[in-house]
């Protein structure tokens, strides 16, 4: 494997040197029914430059969906602290979008409604806003199913409006957690690519979770890879792939590279055999 096509590292890429989400040795410890304590995270070390698509891959239990909650707020650190754009997240920060694994829609609200969902929570007034669900819903092909209902809706459209309700109120960041993980083969690329398109178009900041080592690398400029629990960072890959990118960059040997470099790294760990 050419040694100039892998790059890792454990300090900032120079997109991330201007950091906008900065994780400072942080550990997260919970404690079980039976009183036992379990470290999900230890000494974790981040930072996450404006603009930047990062992706973090590990095994199950590892703390990826746990530092997702922190750097949202809707969990406590145990040690260590979470700044974003250098103030401290004390507790849920709402200036982001959120995607999980499930689309969480509710079937008795309208395509439209569901987007709308957030104005509602926050107590805003929703009208102000449906010329903006409209746009986004049209920019992944739902034009024409504002008014349906979840339930008359593939799994694939149904991720796209999650990802409309997410994005409604245009905020600078990101979180997503295997939003694509329940689709299927053909969806799944589709999906990326809308959200690639997406990115490309806005250079929000995102943290994308995924088990998919070639997702990770197809969509991100850099890959944390972390290590079974308790989680840690064990090495930083930057994906250094031209942009924009295709599927057809999947066939590439920079490509090949940087799976077969986070395969061998989960090898190490055990994680695969």
């Amino acid at each position: 494997m050419p040694a100039d096509i892998i790059q890792t590292s454990a300090s900032t890429s120079s997109k991330s040197a201007d950091a906008l989400i900065e994780i400072d040795g942080v550990g997260k410890t919970f404690t079980g029914q039976d009183g036992e304590n379990i470290i999900a995270l230890e000494d974790t070390d981040l930072k996450i430059g404006r603009g930047e698509f990062l992706s973090i891959v590990g095994p199950s239990g590892c703390g990826k969906s746990t530092l997702l909650n922190l750097v949202a707020g809707l969990l406590e650190t145990t040690r260590g602290e979470i700044r974003i754009d250098g103030e401290q997240v004390n507790g849920p920060y709402t200036d982001l979008g959120f995607a999980f694994q499930s689309d969480l829609l509710l079937d008795w609200r309208t395509v439209l409604r569901n987007v709308l969902l957030q104005c509602d929570m926050r107590g805003m007034d929703s009208k102000q806003h449906t010329g903006r669900a409209r746009k986004l819903l049209k920019s992944v092909g739902l034009e024409g199913f504002e008014d349906k209902r979840p339930f008359e809706l593939s799994g694939g459209m149904r991720q796209r409006v999650a990802l409309c309700r997410a994005l409604l109120l245009d905020p600078p960041m990101l979180l997503m957690d295997e939003p694509f993980g329940a689709l299927d083969a053909l969806t799944r690329e589709q999906m990326q690519s809308d959200l690639l398109d997406m990115w490309q178009e806005t250079q929000k900041t995102v943290l994308f979770i995924t088990h998919s080592i070639s997702e990770a690398v197809y969509l991100s400029d850099r890959i944390v890879v972390m290590s079974a629990r308790p989680g840690k960072v064990r090495e930083i890959i930057d994906v250094d792939i031209d942009r924009p990118r295709d599927l057809s960059v999947r066939d590439s040997a920079e490509f090949g590279a940087i799976v077969h470099r986070v395969r061998l790294l989960f090898q190490e760990m055990g994680v695969i055999h």
